[in-house]
């Protein structure tokens, strides 16, 4: 009892994982002392501590508790980490998670943000080339959530309107897409599974990983 006396909340909060963490995270009230105490990166996220349904109620939460509390935003994770929580999550969790309309939208977001974060500016210097995402399931034309990716100069900027004839179409599952940019899967191995499907300039689209610094897991 005297190791805890001087214990805020907040830091009991922080010793917690699993689903002891998932509802204490529910019932924080997002303008109180210990939301605005925490760091999002402190907090033991593990998605192999959660049942299936629970990695995407962790991840409501935290999207809840940032509409009040900005450093709960998933874009305050940082890459390390947020490529962990990805990779750590079992197929049915990320398949709960993209069943989730507002929840896939948002996820799907902020990795395809955090893409021009990690191009390999020495790699694509002399690039120009356009892609298109198609993540099927989606609520767009066809069935597909869309993205735009376009790399000119050693920079990337991502759009969800197509704005330009691409050099390639990439379709994709979103489960499937999370393996590929936490380094869980290959585009190589992804294609001869027909996971993935390419149309346009094959050998660019093998190599198209390698134009991106992703974070591995850690």
């Amino acid at each position: 009892m005297a190791e805890n006396a001087g214990m805020t909340s907040a830091d009991r909060i922080a010793d917690l994982r699993g689903p002891a963490l998932l509802e204490a995270l529910e019932r924080l009230d997002p303008l109180g002392p210990e939301a605005h105490a925490l760091d999002v990166n402190e907090l033991d996220l593990n998605p192999g501590n959660l049942r299936k349904d629970d990695f995407r109620r962790l991840l409501n939460a935290l999207l809840r508790l940032a509409e009040r509390a900005p450093a709960f935003d998933l874009s305050k994770v940082e890459p390390a980490r947020f490529a962990s929580l990805v990779a750590s999550a079992s197929r049915a969790q990320l398949e709960s998670v993209v069943a989730d309309r507002p929840l896939r939208e948002r996820v799907l977001d902020e990795i395809f943000a955090r893409m021009g974060a990690h191009i390999r500016s020495d790699r694509a210097r002399d690039l120009q080339a356009v892609v298109h995402w198609r993540l099927s399931g989606g609520a767009g034309e066809g069935g597909f959530d869309r993205y735009e990716t376009a790399i000119s100069h050693g920079s990337c900027t991502v759009s969800r309107e197509m704005r330009a004839t691409p050099r390639v179409t990439i379709t994709i599952a979103p489960a499937d897409f999370f393996r590929l940019i936490t380094h869980q899967a290959t585009p190589a191995v992804l294609f001869v599974t027909g996971r993935i499907k390419v149309k346009g300039d094959l050998a660019f689209a093998a190599g198209l990983i390698g134009f991106f610094d992703l974070p591995h897991p850690v």
